[in-house]
């Protein structure tokens, strides 16, 4: 293993142990944001129920979607 390697399984593991130190990445709307934890990197979302799951590519392009489709509305009502 290189040192790389040795500080991911680290980060993995701390994570593991403690949980994940998530912060806010963007704000798609009031009710969905996209998650990044600080230690490991991993990336999380909301779904349709409220809970996190993890950021896939397909998720990516639905936030951006909703993000754009919130960006027209909220813009119109001003």
């Amino acid at each position: 293993m290189n040192a790389i390697e040795i500080k991911n399984a680290n980060q993995k593991l701390m994570c593991l142990l403690f949980g994940h130190k998530l912060t806010i990445k963007r704000k798609i709307t009031d009710h969905f944001q996209e998650y990044e934890c600080t230690t490991c990197h991993l990336e999380l979302t909301n779904d349709d129920k409220g809970h996190k799951t993890f950021l896939t590519s397909k998720l990516k392009d639905v936030n951006e979607t909703l993000f754009n489709l919130y960006l027209k509305r909220h813009h119109h009502s001003l």
